[in-house]
């Protein structure tokens, strides 16, 4: 959190927290709660996408809803905004460092040379966009940052080697020729912590590994800067060869 986020955080009558979009390496609602001097709400995915405890404290009193990272990466955050402001309640925006803007950065990759993201899901809800996503980007030359779904309700987080082992999966069965066991990829776990993790390796050997706690991330890059290649040498260990072969 900035100063100016936990000065509003202190001041305010209701904090509420949103637990369910991300997650933070290391978190810990007591020390939060330590903190900002006060009791803290968490709410879980029902409760803020249908909006009503927030929106019904906020019409009466100064009510701070905290969300890890940029809160409008999500829709619903978006959706609970807009109906703040038909009701009439004022909004203000503490933004906060995102993962978009911290895994290029982490890996040494340019911003500006990302294409569409997606987030691999888990296996009980399928779906092909970020295969796609990775075609259009491919095509394009450009790198593809993917989400990892997340249940946080449930404990369940998936990890980087679950999310390779998806799209390696999803390639067998599409068979576009995009991405196999050769393939160069990053991965990012705990970004911003303290035990944050930077690797960069083949699919087939990233997918066996284990990278420890979450939240884990997963970027394919395109065609590569040969900054960016050395970056990705220093950074997270990629194999000079194969930065070779992607450049």
């Amino acid at each position: 959190m900035s100063i100016h986020a936990l000065e509003k955080a202190r001041a305010a009558d209701e904090v509420f927290l949103e637990g369910y979009t991300s997650l933070l390496p290391g978190f810990s609602l007591r020390s939060l709660e330590d903190m900002i001097g006060k009791r803290v709400i968490a709410l879980g995915r029902s409760a803020v996408e249908d909006g009503s405890i927030i929106l019904s404290a906020a019409s009466s009193k100064d009510v701070a809803f905290l969300v890890a990272g940029d809160p409008f990466v999500a829709t619903t955050h978006v959706d609970l905004r807009i109906r703040a402001m038909k009701r009439g309640i004022r909004v203000e925006v503490l933004n906060a460092p995102s993962i978009i803007s911290v895994a290029p950065g982490a890996l040494g990759l340019q911003n500006y040379k990302f294409g569409k993201s997606a987030t691999i899901t888990f296996p009980d809800n399928p779906s092909d966009a970020p295969y796609d996503a990775l075609r259009l980007n491919k095509a394009a030359g450009l790198h593809t940052l993917f989400f990892l779904d997340l249940r946080a309700e449930e404990g369940r987080f998936m990890s980087a080697g679950e999310g390779l082992r998806l799209l390696l999966d999803a390639e067998r069965r599409l068979m576009g020729g995009i991405f196999g066991e050769g393939a160069l990829v990053a991965v990012l776990a705990r970004a911003g912590g303290p035990q944050q993790l930077t690797v960069a390796g083949t699919a087939g050997e990233l997918a066996a590994r284990d990278y420890g706690p979450p939240p884990h991330c997963v970027v394919v890059p395109g065609k590569l800067h040969f900054l960016e290649a050395e970056a990705l040498s220093l950074f997270a260990g990629a194999d000079e060869e194969l930065l070779r072969r992607n450049m």
